[in-house]
């Protein structure tokens, strides 16, 4: 099996990125509104087994509570501004979920989701993609996210993107509260840090 390597920049049509996206299924990838093929990385075990316990938390919550839908990392949302973005979690209200054609869900929802989680992984420290994953928060915020942590557990710090406000950084918080976005929501952070 032959091996590629994608240069940094390298563009793509939407189109191709569906065709890609749908034949390779064992790569990860994103695109941004400017047409650049992001392939990630697989994630280690630490990593995914973090990944996991924040999928399971909201998860949880979110057959609890009812009022919306949650989703893993293999999840591309199409963008307002036409990036293809895949957050570790994410969280939609159901009334916005609900107003999706059944095409649209089975493929990759035109939907802004009201809430994400990116997780830091070791990778992303090792090859200094931080500023990238903080622009991406950015990002989501800019096209309607209500709510996003980035989360960095090395350093055991989150920070907090909400629309219309400054990014908030907390250190070594023990959980963090789904404000209005979730309410009731409390994400215990002990096995992440």
């Amino acid at each position: 099996m032959e091996t590629i390597s994608v240069p940094k920049g390298f563009k793509v049509t939407p189109e191709q990125f569906e065709q890609l996206a749908y034949a390779e299924q064992l790569a990860r990838m994103e695109l941004t509104k400017d047409g650049e093929l992001i392939v990630m990385s697989p994630t280690g075990g630490e990593a995914g087994r973090k990944n996991r316990r924040l999928t399971q938390q909201i998860g949880n919550w979110t057959d609890r509570d009812g009022t919306g839908e949650a989703f893993d990392s293999s999840t591309v949302f199409i963008l307002p501004n036409g990036a293809r973005r895949s957050p570790d979690v994410s969280w939609i209200k159901l009334d916005k979920w609900n107003v999706l054609t059944l095409k649209e869900k089975q493929g990759f929802p035109p939907i802004v989701p009201d809430f994400i989680i990116e997780l830091v992984s070791p990778s992303d420290l090792k090859n200094q993609r931080y500023k990238d994953l903080q622009a991406k928060m950015q990002e989501y915020i800019n096209n309607g996210v209500q709510l996003g942590w980035l989360i960095e557990p090395e350093a055991k710090t989150v920070e907090i993107y909400r629309i219309g406000n400054p990014v908030e950084i907390l250190k070594n918080p023990q959980t963090l509260s789904g404000e209005n976005i979730l309410p009731g929501f409390i994400l215990n952070l002990n096995e992440i840090f």
